[in-house]
């Protein structure tokens, strides 16, 4: 929503014209009610000349205004700060900057005084309709086709204040989503006019607490550039402002009314952020805003050559998050979305990148980067989570330095992944993840984790869905246009004995059925944080293509008529979640311990190169909980389970996922009859104790 300014019909002030110098704080572009103006702030320390720019968006060619800052007036340090009166503005409401200094790419200055520059921290972005990347990537002016900022009322006016957070306990479960995914695809139910936006994910939430996700994390909404080709979002422009495509109206208020909303359901807010790049890219990408405002302060140049850029991101180029400049975008981003947005938590994207110093050293020990967002996250009371690896660095576990940051474990996927398509020696692997990976995060008395910060996973976006783990043994990706060279090749997946869906026999189907049950047994069984991607749960596919971060079109928007055609894996999944939930004795505040005890089929567990079987029974009077007695068989050959633990008459048998819809699941008793149980090759089978049942 723009700022509406009187009708003001006054000659443009020459640039000589004085004003105030302001102040240098907050960044940005502040309007100050007391008086009628504008104050603005920018950091950029090799600059020798910076100008303002203002304009009207019936012409955004030609200024309405604009005011060259003098140094020493207008420069405290390394912040270049006015403040202009709105009358002086001849009706404009939108901004931007020209800047000058040293133009010696090989010294890593890029400053280039015919280029309009984004403010870093404007508030929302205009993208101007002859608007061109190609164009801002090119020698010479880029007047008209640049995104230029908007001038606005302050945020509280827009607002009803701060939005407060919510916190789930043992009942913590992770559904990752696309905003634009989720409903795009005109089967989703949501109404036309709303398919692909924030509005769109209201009207899904009754279908998200069936489900019983408790919350939803955002592939990354903040304003990307939409003429890169990135559909997942990972190539961010502006982060200040919800991506304006993801809205059905003005995006500020639709995003926070889209939270306020999934809070009254009971269900949390976190978002996926990327603040280990830009969308500028390379050397070759396009002069936006950071490369040209002061591109040595604000990005990791190579050493020696300083006209290239630390690419440990592999999106062209590294924000240099170890100087002050990379340090408070980020620091005030993440303020500004945790209160006057109300997001719960913030998975950061190659987070191992905040390790790096100002020359991009990767530190062993504490990170300052690192220590400030912890620190951040305390006084905001949200989640912090961590990718914690990059090209140059792999931190999973005690090796990154957020001590008390939750993290992706992508040993919980491959270990998985690789036990339940029955690879060699990985029972004990099996074992420790399901356990809560106490290798990664140890809980000795010098160095205590606790087993939530290990959000366990098979699937992500990025990588194969659940349904193509079991339907592929190859990737699929020749759609994306690289021939397909790009998405990994390390998959761990296995067809079941079919490649695809085409005329894939019967009982293939019905081994995949099974072995889907099985990693949703699994992760939904494990000590941690489960995560589960939107889709898996009703067996969306996107047709083998493990990559599709350049796909807006139906490979990626879920299809819901999948949702009926595959009820019954739904009824599973949904059992399956409320089943964890309702014992909280599985997500314990510590490790398990002495509350559970391994295994085989009929005596210890056997964890050599040729066992593919274990069972666990993990009793839960400690925590007020049923005990429970769970037994796996990877082989591909039945196997003879023996009790070990309890009278049969003392078990009932909820979980068997070889048996079909509704007896995998069963919502009533179903007693053993005996001490022995077959577990029929690839399934899992899950008891638990009658004269403690609570369901």
């Amino acid at each position: 929503m723009e700022m509406s300014f009187p009708e003001i019909h006054l000659p443009v002030v020459e640039p000589s014209q004085d004003f105030p110098a302001g102040e240098s704080w907050p960044f940005g572009a502040t309007y100050v009610e007391s008086e009628k103006a504008f104050n603005f702030a920018l950091f950029s320390r090799y600059a020798t000349d910076v100008t303002l720019v203002f304009y009207r968006k019936e012409d955004v060619v030609t200024p309405t205004f604009t005011f060259k800052l003098r140094h020493p007036a207008h420069k405290t340090g390394n912040i270049w700060h006015c403040r202009i009166p709105v009358a002086a503005l001849n009706g404009a409401t939108l901004y931007a900057y020209r800047i000058d200094g040293p133009r010696d790419p090989k010294k890593g200055h890029r400053f280039d005084p015919e280029k309009i520059l984004l403010d870093p921290y404007a508030p929302e972005v205009f993208f101007p309709a002859s608007f061109s990347r190609l164009a801002c990537e090119r020698p010479g002016p880029t007047d008209g086709v640049a995104p230029l900022g908007y001038l606005l009322m302050p945020r509280q006016a827009r607002a009803s204040g701060d939005i407060s957070t919510l916190r789930h306990t043992h009942d913590l479960i992770i559904y990752e989503l696309h905003v634009k995914g989720f409903t795009a695809n005109p089967n989703s139910g949501v109404g036309t006019a709303k398919c692909g936006t924030f509005a769109g994910l209201v009207e899904k939430i009754p279908y998200l607490k069936d489900l019983g996700i408790t919350v939803v994390e955002l592939l990354p909404v903040h304003q990307f550039d939409p003429q890169e080709g990135n559909y997942w979002g990972y190539m961010t422009l502006n982060f200040f402002s919800p991506h304006q495509q993801y809205a059905a109206g003005d995006a500020f208020d639709e995003f926070r009314s889209m939270v306020q909303a999934f809070h009254a359901a009971g269900i949390e807010v976190w978002l996926d952020v990327v603040y280990n790049h830009t969308s500028e890219g390379n050397e070759d990408g396009p002069t936006y805003s950071l490369r040209g405002i002061d591109n040595k302060s604000y990005y990791l140049l190579t050493r020696g050559e300083e006209q290239f850029y630390l690419n440990d991101t592999g999106c062209g180029n590294t924000v240099r998050t170890g100087h002050a400049a990379g340090r408070a975008l980020v620091l005030e981003s993440l303020r500004f979305w945790a209160r006057k947005m109300g997001v719960d938590g913030f998975r950061f994207d190659l987070a191992s990148i905040f390790s790096r110093s100002s020359t991009g050293a990767i530190s062993s020990g504490d990170s300052p980067m690192i220590m400030e967002i912890s620190y951040l996250g305390r006084l905001l009371d949200v989640r912090l989570v961590a990718e914690a690896w990059d090209i140059g660095s792999y931190q999973l576990g005690r090796a990154f330095p957020g001590l008390d940051w939750m993290q992706w474990n992508g040993k919980f996927r491959d270990d998985l992944r690789g036990f339940v398509k029955s690879d060699k020696g990985l029972v004990a692997a099996a074992m420790q993840r399901l356990y809560g990976s106490d290798d990664l995060f140890p809980d000795k008395v010098y160095e205590t984790y606790r087993p939530r910060q290990s959000i366990n996973f098979i699937t992500a976006h990025d990588g194969f869905c659940l349904h193509d783990l079991v339907a592929y043994n190859e990737k699929h990706n020749e759609s994306n246009g690289h021939k397909n060279t790009d998405g990994s090749d390390y998959n761990l997946s296995w067809n079941c004995g079919h490649e695809g869906d085409v005329e894939a026999p019967p009982d293939v189907l019905a081994l995949r059925l099974r072995q889907a049950k099985n990693f949703c047994v699994l992760l939904l069984l494990a000590q941690g944080t489960p995560m589960i991607v939107a889709g898996d749960e009703f067996l969306n596919t996107q047709r083998g293509n493990n990559n599709p971060y350049n796909q807006d079109n139906a490979t990626t928007w879920l299809d819901w008529d999948r949702l009926q055609q595959n009820h019954e894996f739904f009824r599973f999944f949904k059992l399956m979640i409320a089943f964890r939930k309702v014992h909280p004795s599985i997500a314990r505040h510590t490790y398990w311990r002495e509350d559970v005890s391994w295994y085989g089929t009929s005596g210890p567990v056997d964890t050599g190169q040729k066992s593919h079987w274990f069972a666990y029974c993990l009793r839960g009077a400690s925590v007020g909980d049923d005990d429970l007695y769970v037994m796996v068989n990877a082989h591909w050959e039945d196997r003879m389970f023996t009790v070990q633990e309890g009278n049969p008459q003392d078990w009932s048998c909820v979980v068997d996922t070889a048996l079909d819809s509704p007896n995998d699941f069963s919502e009533t008793d179903r007693p053993l009859s005996g001490p022995k149980y077959l577990v029929t090759a690839r399934s899992v089978v899950v008891l638990k104790s009658i004269a403690k049942s609570k369901t």
